[in-house]
């Protein structure tokens, strides 16, 4: 099953050969939905027990109540909770594997799907485990499915620790994810915005980006900003302001940097500026402080160029996208230095904004030069 799916970004092609390394005895691919990360660990999975390299392949996965949030165990649902898990690799697998595949293959215990919590006094040897939706674990629960790990066993983790963790960053993808980087014969693929391949995943993303920044709560100059612009340009669709300016003086920064970014609905950044740019200047005059518009886009690499304080920086950052829970930056080496600052001033100050902004944090790192 595994020879059938292609890879089809560089990420899902990294995720593809840790999976396929038998050095690796734990895989963990965080990232947002839509890159992959259930199709590639349940096609290796079965095709592992298909060839016979594992004797089974256990998914635990717990269920969630959409309305309340809450999991849902086998004694909740009954026989409905083996049904939606069935129901669940067929979603997943498509049209690399009928109903009446997987249905054999649960029926004679080849696959099995399971509670977390179930896994507990139990010990694993010859078995893939694979753990998915680790952000809807508690992290004691997800450390659990370690200590069950057996003899000639391999675990993956899959999870996302930006899109669907709590609000408080204590979720079981993120702390996994940590762990992991420093666990010996353990591998940590990070899928971005850039890997996702399913349909209206991306417009979903975006859209749960822009709720997330329109429901953060404003402090009395960031809802001013706001207010000005309901009377200078109402029929501009404002997402959310964030006014920085003690960062900036804190942190020493001059330059052409703004005191505010303001986010506003792609399409809506002319309705917002002005002819000839009055709005933005009756705006800028009412509020006090220097504004900088950002289109509310995936496209990070602009949020990420409206705060730094040299426009010419921008064509040697050469990617920006998502690490784990955080933006992670790739800067040419030759301009790295100009891109951090003076003391990382530069990304200093970035990394508060985006933490106060998504609770997401930004590290930046040199890049080989391009060829």
């Amino acid at each position: 099953m595994i020879d059938k799916i292609k890879p089809q970004t560089v990420g899902q092609e990294r995720a593809l050969n840790a999976l396929s390394d038998s050095e690796n005895e734990i895989v963990g691919l965080f990232g947002p939905t839509g890159t992959g990360k259930s199709l590639l660990s349940i096609a290796y999975g079965i095709s592992s027990v298909q060839s016979g390299r594992y004797k089974r392949f256990v998914i635990a996965r717990p269920i969630v109540d959409v309305s309340t949030g809450r999991a849902l165990t086998p004694e909740d649902l009954g026989e409905m909770y083996y049904k939606l898990a069935a129901a669940y690799i067929q979603d997943i697998l498509g049209e690399y594997a009928t109903g009446g595949e997987i249905e054999k293959l649960l029926r004679e215990e080849a696959v099995v799907v399971t509670d977390v919590n179930y896994l507990r006094g139990r010990t694993f040897d010859d078995t893939v485990m694979f753990l998915d939706d680790a952000q809807n674990v508690q992290p004691d629960s997800a450390a659990e499915v370690l200590i069950r790990l057996g003899r000639n066993s391999k675990l993956i983790v899959a999870g996302d620790p930006v899109f669907q963790r709590g609000e408080d960053g204590a979720d079981g993808a993120t702390l996994l994810r940590e762990a992991l980087l420093g666990e010996e014969k353990a591998v940590v693929v990070d899928l971005g915005v850039k890997d996702i391949v399913r349909p209206g995943a991306r417009r979903g993303i975006k859209l749960a980006l822009e709720l997330r920044m329109r429901k953060r709560r404003l402090t009395d100059s960031e809802r001013y900003v706001e207010d000005a612009f309901k009377v200078y340009a109402p029929d501009a669709d404002v997402i959310t302001a964030i006014e920085f300016k003690s960062d900036k003086e804190s942190l020493g920064i001059k330059g052409d940097v703004p005191d505010a970014l303001v986010f506003v609905k792609e399409g809506h950044l002319g309705r917002a500026v002005g002819r000839g740019g009055e709005r933005i200047k009756s705006i800028e005059n009412d509020v006090g402080l220097r504004l900088r518009l950002v289109e509310m886009t995936l496209d990070f690499k602009n949020w990420i160029r409206a705060l730094h304080p040299a426009g010419w920086i921008a064509k040697h950052i050469l990617d920006v996208d998502f690490a784990g829970p955080e933006l992670l930056v790739s800067v040419r080496r030759s301009e790295f230095g100009s891109f951090v600052g003076h003391r990382g001033a530069y990304v200093r100050l970035m990394d508060r904004v985006f933490r106060r902004l998504l609770s997401i944090g930004v590290r930046a790192v040199e890049a080989e030069e391009e060829r």
